[in-house]
C-alpha cells in the first residue's frame, strides 16, 4: 500500500512538471516607430523608400488592401522593370489585370523590409483627391509580418516583432476572421439592430459603406432614412453613392450614435456580398488607438481622445480636385447645395472664406466644419465670381 502512495505521489509530480513545461513565443520587440500624416477621413500616409532609391514616397497605410502596390508613374519615374500577370485587381470602381515589379525592398525609418511583389495600378485619381502625391498603398503583404501600433493621438506608428505582446490596458482585443483582410463583426441599428461582418479597412476616407444588396435583404434603415447623392473614389475611378445617418454603430462594446453610412452598388462584388455586408472606414477607427497583430489574428482597440468627435455632417454635392495645380469643381450633384449656389464644372475654387491656400484639404476641412452659409470665390472662363454656398447638415430632414 505504502509503494502505491509513493508512485501516486511521483505521478503527480510529473504531471505538475509537464504542466509547468511550456513553450512559448518570444517576447515582440520595438523594430522602429515613426510619424504619419493623417488627410481626409483619418486615412494614414507613411514615407518609405524603395530599394536604394533616395527619394521618400508616399503609401496610404491600409488594411483594406490583399497586397502592396505602387503608383503606376512612380514605376515609370524609378524605371523599374516590370513583369505581366494573369492576376486581376478589383474595387468599388473596376476590376484590371495588373503588373508586377518582383522582389523589391522597403525601408521605413530603418527597417527594411524585402522580398516584397508590388503590384502596379494608376493613383492619379488618389493624388488629385489628397492634393499630395501617392506613390502606393501599403497593405497585407506587409502587415502579415509584423505586429503594427498606431496612435492617432501623437500621429505615432510604432512596429514591432511577432511574439508576446502586451496590449494597452482599457482598451478591448477583437478577433477578426482573417483572409488577407481583417473581416470584423459590427451591428448596425436604425430601424432594427442587425450584425454581420464587414471589412476593418484603414484605407477608407468614411466611416461606413454598405452594399445596396446588404441594405435591402436586412432593410436596416427606417423607411423616413433620406438619401443624398454623392460619390467617392477608388479603384477604377469615381463611384456614385448615397449617404445617409444611421442612428447606432456598434464595435465590441462601442457605440457610436449618429454615424454618416454611404451605400453603393457593389458591381463589382468588393464587399462578397452575402459573406460580408461592406466595410468599416477610418473615420471610426481613428477614434481609437490601434495595435493589428496579424500574426496572431488580433485587433487591438482602445478609445483615445477622438472618440467623442463629431462626425461629418456637411453635404455640398461637389467632387472638387486638384488638377494641374488648382482646385477645380469637376463634379456637381443634381439638386445638391453646390448646383443650388450655382457651381459648374470647371469652375477653379479660388478661396474658401478667406482662405486661399489652394490646399485642396483645407478647403473639404472647411466645408465639414462651416455647416451653413459659406462664401465662395470661384474662376469661371477667367472670371471671377462669389458663390454662397449653403452647405447642408445631413441629420435634418430638410
Amino acid at each position: 500500500m505504502k509503494h502505491a502512495w509513493i508512485c501516486f505521489a511521483l505521478a503527480c509530480l510529473c504531471l505538475v512538471s509537464r504542466a509547468q513545461e511550456e513553450f512559448v513565443a518570444p517576447q515582440a520587440s520595438l523594430i522602429t516607430k515613426l510619424r504619419f500624416t493623417q488627410i481626409s477621413g483619418g486615412i494614414v500616409i507613411l514615407k518609405a523608400q524603395l530599394d536604394n532609391f533616395p527619394d521618400s514616397l508616399n503609401f496610404v497605410f491600409d488594411t483594406g488592401s490583399g497586397g502592396i502596390s505602387l503608383d503606376s508613374a512612380t514605376a515609370e519615374y524609378l524605371q523599374l522593370k516590370l513583369t505581366k500577370s494573369d492576376k486581376t485587381i478589383r474595387g468599388i470602381a473596376g476590376m484590371k489585370l495588373v503588373d508586377f515589379a518582383l522582389n523589391h525592398s522597403l525601408s521605413i525609418r530603418g527597417l527594411k523590409v524585402e522580398r516584397l511583389d508590388f503590384h502596379i495600378n494608376d493613383y492619379d485619381l488618389l493624388t488629385s483627391v489628397y492634393g499630395i502625391k501617392i506613390d502606393g498603398i501599403i497593405g497585407f503583404s506587409f502587415l502579415r509580418r509584423f505586429i503594427v501600433r498606431l496612435d492617432y493621438d501623437q500621429q505615432l506608428m510604432e512596429i514591432y516583432s511577432p511574439g508576446l505582446y502586451k496590449y494597452p490596458k482599457g482598451g478591448y482585443l477583437l478577433k477578426p476572421n482573417f483572409s488577407t483582410l481583417p473581416l470584423q463583426l459590427a451591428t448596425i441599428n436604425d430601424d432594427h439592430p442587425v450584425t454581420d461582418r464587414f471589412i476593418f479597412d484603414t484605407g477608407a476616407g468614411l466611416s461606413f459603406l454598405l452594399s445596396e444588396d446588404f441594405v435591402e435583404d436586412s432593410s436596416v434603415f427606417r423607411k423616413k432614412s433620406r438619401f443624398f447623392p454623392t460619390q467617392a473614389e477608388g479603384l477604377g475611378g469615381k463611384r456614385k453613392m448615397s449617404i445617409t445617418v444611421v442612428k447606432e454603430i456598434k464595435l465590441g462594446p462601442y457605440k457610436f450614435r449618429r454615424v454618416p453610412v454611404h451605400v453603393f452598388n457593389d458591381e463589382f462584388n468588393v464587399t462578397n456580398y452575402p459573406m460580408l455586408g461592406g466595410l468599416l472606414g477610418n473615420d471610426i477607427l481613428r477614434r481609437f488607438n490601434v495595435v493589428l497583430n496579424y500574426p496572431e489574428q488580433s485587433i487591438h482597440l482602445k478609445p483615445n481622445t477622438h472618440f467623442n468627435e463629431s462626425f461629418d455632417y456637411s453635404y455640398t454635392g461637389l467632387g472638387i480636385y486638384l488638377i494641374d495645380g488648382e482646385i477645380r469643381v469637376v463634379d456637381v450633384m443634381p439638386g445638391s447645395p453646390g448646383e443650388k449656389a450655382g457651381f459648374l464644372p470647371g469652375d477653379i475654387i479660388f478661396s474658401v472664406e478667406t482662405n486661399t491656400s489652394k490646399n485642396i484639404m483645407s478647403y473639404k476641412n472647411l466645408f465639414q466644419n462651416s455647416l451653413g452659409k459659406v462664401k465662395v470665390i470661384i474662376f469661371r472662363k477667367e472670371r471671377p465670381m462669389i458663390l454662397a454656398l449653403d452647405v447642408k447638415d445631413i441629420r435634418k430632414r430638410r
